[in-house]
């Protein structure tokens, strides 16, 4: 995976690396476990959880790529 979006699937980016699970518990989302959780794309959860989508993805790009 070579950039995380909006449309990312909240499983697979778990999958590509553990240790992104804080930021989505930092959102709220304690539930990574949960296999609806799972299958959510990341804009789905931050719907849910009222986090900017955009924001998160930001987050989650600069933690893979070591910034």
């Amino acid at each position: 995976m070579k950039e995380i979006t909006k449309n990312t699937v909240i499983g697979d980016i778990l999958d590509l690396n553990e240790e992104l699970a804080p930021y989505f518990l930092e959102i709220g989302m304690h539930c990574l476990g949960c296999p609806s959780a799972r299958s959510e794309t990341v804009e789905e959860a931050c719907q849910v959880h009222g986090v900017d989508a955009d924001e998160l993805v930001k987050k989650l790009n600069a933690a893979i790529n070591g910034k």
